[in-house]
């Protein structure tokens, strides 16, 4: 197995670019939420971008593998993926950005705790353990703060939670499971192609299709679909699979500080002082919870090792 690499100058520049992405996808969605039923607009993305990464595929000459052991992964990989997003999209459509881009982005919480439990290697540590008190206790006070600025929404709120662990399931799947096995372009179309018929089936639920649709809601779910569906989450596999998971975390809590800052800059939502503490506690908790463990350096041999402290 080829050894990954640190993080480059130009991994780093993709990755806050992917962030920015991300950030204005969820301004982009709540948008588009005005002309589409959220939910039909999620099922159109996921069938649109499932068409463009098999596009993608071929095009490099890989071709789709459901080979026995990966099929049914594959399939709870995708309803994982539609409850991730089913989630995001009614959560836009509730509340505001600032307050979904908190609780959305707690899924470091979730994968910390699960991952201590089911993940060789994934113990817990003290800092660990800080990080999670803090980042979970920004957004449980996120949840109970209905009086903040903006438009709040428990409902909403719930809903931004459910896509946070919905996004942690597949998270925990995707390592657990034979899926593995396969590239990450055939993980990416297992989840689009797999969550567009169970979003199509699940949109009659949540009122009419059509809202007051106009052109430029065809052109956000476009943006939805080829640039951030397909395109970013395919660069993000990249770079997990080129880089160092470590160095890749690490950037982990730009994503809420850039929804925040896109719902703040793009759509004015109110900001308060309690919500930039919320942020703040998940922001310094997510860091502290993807911080890599300081390596220790072996003395040379003809080095007398230092004295070891008592406690």
């Amino acid at each position: 197995m080829e050894e990954k690499q640190n993080l480059t100058l130009a991994g780093a520049g993709m990755l806050i670019t992917i962030s920015m992405a991300l950030g204005f996808n969820h301004v982009v969605i709540k948008l588009v939420n005005d002309g589409l039923q959220p939910v039909f607009a999620a099922a159109l993305r996921s069938f649109g971008a499932a068409f463009c990464v098999w596009l993608w595929m071929r095009v490099r000459g890989e071709r789709l593998n459901f080979r026995a052991g990966t099929r049914w992964p594959g399939v709870i990989l995708g309803l994982c993926f539609t409850i991730e997003f089913l989630g995001l999209f009614l959560a836009l459509d509730l509340t505001t950005v600032t307050r979904t881009s908190i609780i959305f982005y707690s899924m470091p919480i979730w994968l910390g705790l699960a991952g201590h439990f089911l993940l060789p290697g994934e113990r817990l540590t003290v800092l660990k353990v800080t990080g999670l008190a803090l980042a979970f206790f920004g957004v449980a006070w996120a949840i109970a703060d209905q009086g903040g600025g903006g438009t709040a929404s428990l409902r909403g709120d719930i809903f931004a939670l459910v896509g946070a662990l919905g996004w942690t399931a597949l998270a925990l799947f995707a390592r657990i499971t034979r899926v593995r096995e396969v590239s990450s372009n055939m993980q990416m179309f297992w989840q689009l192609s797999v969550s567009g018929p169970l979003l199509i089936i699940a949109a009659p639920f949540f009122g009419p299709f059509i809202r007051d649709l106009q052109p430029w809601h065809w052109a956000g779910l476009a943006y939805q679909t080829i640039v951030v569906a397909a395109a970013a989450f395919m660069v993000w596999f990249w770079l997990l699979n080129t880089y160092k998971a470590s160095s890749i975390a690490s950037f982990a809590f730009l994503s809420p500080v850039v929804g925040v800052g896109m719902g703040w800059l793009i759509l004015n939502e109110p900001v308060s002082v309690a919500l930039f503490a919320q942020l703040a506690l998940v922001a310094v908790g997510i860091l502290l919870i993807n911080r890599a463990p300081r390596a220790h350096v072996q003395p040379p041999s003809e080095a007398p090792a230092p004295p070891r402290r008592a406690g």
